[in-house]
């Protein structure tokens, strides 16, 4: 054991140590030292300065805690962590001993934010764009943004020059008011418009497609010249979609590009364009799959034929027009899919329309959002179909139309999406209202009632239950008038229009048949619809009629027309509307028949048939223009009395005016030889045909539109006596006008002439008519 032991020392002794140069060796029985710490440990994290912002939360975004080793890199992140939350203007982190200081200042909470300067653009519209905010927390960072973001708004409104200076105001508890000093400067306004690789149409007729306009001086009230980067990608579109209605089917807009004059004044704006060749329509078939719709019945809707040019809105329009017309057939499921081929070399295009049955859907729900006033009611009345019908786009697309057409909405979007199976579709209605009551003040001169004075008050929709009611009031030279009206356009939610009117009206028709009337009374009303184009309402009047002032050397056939009547009169009127407009037609047609009778009760009893229409035809496939409509209208007329009570005067048919121009107002027609005075007649017929066109040269924008007419007309059926002049011989007039939709009313001015007329008619050869309201 002891000889074991000394070998093992003296191996030991023998082995050599292999050390590092230089170091120096321990003793063996040395104790050890432990590794000493970068810092001390922190005991303590002390925060000061802050005001609103909790210690706690300091803390938390820290990365020493009580208890960790102090480390100079931890402490500097922890710096940059609490600059980054943007809750601090200044922070600073030192260590006294054990413990740690975090010295912070607070940003100032925003006190208010306003704008100084702008008139342009209001507060309203400058106020979403900026982030700052009430109670949230300013920072200069914060503030630049905000500036960047007006500066930006500034530009797309062609404001270039603006100028965005945030000023900060200190309020006490460490607030601030923020104040955006704004300079706006001049607008940059579109200073001209070019057009690269358009051989077919001049720049001057591609400058009418597009929404953006050239600076000039008739557009004081347009923004459609200030320049607006995302305007020229909808104008991309519209000369796109024009060139596509002229047959260029292979056209594309390759580039729509402004520049900024070297003064900053205003802009070059250039579109490019690959017009393609020109195609014409071949061959047009359609192609059914349905069981009960062929092609035959689908055939009758058709409009587009072989020869004709390339128009794409055209196929849209048939596309919808077949889908509704295999609706109407019995087909609620339908899918109608254009299949356009292009041959190239002949430069045709070949239509097919394949019509199939699309997927079964039916209407789950009807959403209405948006509506803070309107009643729900009063826009799902106007639906074309209800919660568990089968779905149609066409009924969809004339509900929107509807609820359109009611004028209580800025907007009206109708959206179907997916229910609660595949089956099924929710309709999300979103529309946006708008203010329905009007105030008027009016002032302007016609040559049928002279200067004249207008005040009105209406709400359309009395607290959103789609009730009008309206008070006007009309003050002529030649005819004045009080006028109080309520209308229920769905009386009891039902297809059911009904209303009442009370009216006083004086006429002075002393020019014309030396006379004045005044009437008063009401009338009730009730009108009800047959389907989406036929209609009929109903009326009963009762009033109060005085023919009053008569002239002594009036015609004595007048002057047997002097004092009170009370009429007791009830009529209706049919009307087939299929207009595309019912404000500005330019296409269908309109038919009306009327039908008066008096006699239930009061003075008078007559029977007066009136039956009159207006057929529109556009030219704009031909001419490239809506602006050329040809309007053709007539009408017919004829009262018949019973009872053994003679007609009165005032109830009578004149012609004249409006109705006949070239002519005065009851210029033409019956007349008393002896004394020159209009008696009116009891059998009338007119016809008109006007051209309707755009000015050569006139900006479409400026509101002016030319017109060409000839009117024909024909009055008699008065009494018999030699003095008496009554010839039914026609009338006609013809002549040229103006209409000038201003920013301060519709202005009319016709020039006629007289034809064919008799010696005792009144002419008229100038015609002017000019309102306006405020």
């Amino acid at each position: 054991m002891h000889a074991t032991r000394a070998l093992l020392l003296a191996a030991t002794c023998l082995v050599p140590v292999l050390m590092p140069p230089g170091a120096v060796a321990q003793p063996r029985n040395a104790p050890r030292r432990a590794a000493q710490p970068a810092g001390p440990v922190v005991s303590q994290i002390e925060v000061r300065g802050n005001q609103r912002i909790e210690t706690d939360t300091v803390r938390s975004y820290m990365l020493l805690q009580p208890g960790d080793v102090y480390d100079d890199a931890r402490a500097d992140r922890s710096l940059r962590t609490l600059f980054a939350t943007g809750l601090f203007k200044d922070v600073r982190i030192s260590r006294q001993g054990d413990r740690v200081i975090v010295q912070v200042q607070e940003n100032p909470i925003v006190n208010q934010v306003a704008f100084e300067g702008n008139s342009k653009l209001s507060d309203d519209t400058l106020r979403p764009e900026v982030q700052l905010r009430p109670r949230a927390v300013f920072t200069p960072a914060a503030a630049q943004a905000d500036r960047q973001r007006l500066l930006e708004l500034y530009a797309r409104r062609g404001r270039f020059a603006a100028r965005v200076e945030p000023k900060i105001i200190e309020r006490d508890q460490n607030r601030v008011d923020v104040v955006f000093e704004i300079t706006e400067g001049d607008a940059a306004l579109i200073s001209r418009i070019n057009f690269v690789g358009n051989g077919s149409y001049s720049d001057s007729r591609l400058k009418e497609v597009v929404a953006s306009k050239e600076a000039a001086w008739y557009r004081p009230f347009s923004s459609a010249d200030t320049y607006e980067p995302e305007r020229l990608n909808f104008d991309r579109e519209l000369l796109r979609r024009f060139y596509l209605r002229e047959g260029y089917a292979d056209v594309s807009i390759t580039g729509a590009a402004a520049e900024l004059a070297p003064d900053r004044s205003g802009f070059f704006v250039t579109y490019t364009i690959n017009e393609g060749p020109r195609y014409r329509v071949g061959d047009v078939e359609i192609r059914s799959s349905l069981r009960n719709v062929g092609p035959e019945r689908l055939q009758r809707v058709l409009e587009i034929s072989k020869g004709d040019w390339y128009d794409g809105d055209a196929v849209e329009q048939m596309t919808e027009a077949l889908t509704d017309e295999a609706n109407l057939a019995g087909a609620p499921f339908v899918e109608v899919e254009p299949k356009i081929t292009r041959d190239r070399e002949k430069h045709v295009v070949n239509v097919v329309f394949d019509v199939h049955e699309g997927q079964r859907a039916y209407v789950e729900r009807i959403d209405i959002t948006g509506n803070t006033r309107t009643q729900d009611r009063v826009i799902r009345r106007e639906f074309r179909l209800a919660e568990g019908d089968a779905f149609n786009a066409a009924q969809v697309r004339r509900s929107r139309q509807r609820i359109r057409d009611l004028g209580f909405f800025n907007d009206v979007q109708v959206n179907p999406a997916p229910g609660s199976t595949p089956d099924r579709v929710v309709l999300n209605t979103q529309v946006s209202e708008r203010a329905t009551g009007e105030i008027s003040l009016g002032g302007g001169y016609s040559t049928d009632a002279g200067a004249l004075a207008d005040f009105g008050l209406r709400e359309r929709n009395i607290v959103g239950t789609g009730v009008d009611a309206r008070l006007n009031t009309t003050i002529a030279q030649r005819r004045s008038q009080v006028d109080l009206s309520v209308t229920d356009p769905a009386f009891l939610d039902r297809n059911l229009s009904v209303g009442a009117d009370v009216f006083y009206i004086v006429r002075d028709l002393t020019d014309y048949s030396g006379f004045e009337e005044r009437r008063a009374g009401f009338s009730l009303r009730a009108g009800y619809e047959f389907n989406e184009r036929l209609r009929q309402s109903w009326a009963y009047t009762l009033s109060r009629r005085n023919v009053f002032n008569v002239d002594d050397d009036a015609s004595r056939y007048i002057q047997e027309q002097k004092g009170v009547t009370i009429l007791s009169q009830i009529g209706q009127t049919l009307t087939y509307d299929t207009r595309d407009s019912r404000l500005d037609p330019h296409d269908g047609y309109v038919v009306r028949l009327g039908t008066d009778l008096a006699g239930l009760g009061g003075d008078v009893s007559y029977v007066r048939m009136r039956l009159d229409g207006t057929y529109y035809v556009p030219f704009e496939r031909w001419l490239g223009n809506p602006d050329y409509v040809l309007a053709i209208s007539a009408g017919v007329g004829h009262l018949m009395t019973y009872g053994g009570k003679d007609e009165r005067i005032i109830d009578r048919f004149f012609l004249g005016g409006e109705n006949l121009r070239g002519f005065a107002v009851a210029g033409a027609g019956p007349h008393d030889t002896s004394t020159g005075d209009s008696l009116g007649g009891r059998t009338i017929w007119t016809q008109s045909t006007e051209m309707r066109f755009p000015l050569p040269g006139v900006p479409s924008e400026l509101g002016l539109l030319g017109r060409a007419f000839v009117d024909v007309g024909s009055l008699s059926g008065s009494v018999s006596d030699p003095l008496v002049a009554d010839d039914a011989s026609p009338r006609v007039g013809a002549g040229v006008g103006i209409s000038w939709r201003s920013p301060f009313g519709l202005i009319n001015i016709d020039l006629a002439q007289a034809v064919v007329k008799k010696s005792y008619d009144d002419t008229q050869v100038f015609r002017f008519g000019f309102g306006t309201r405020f």
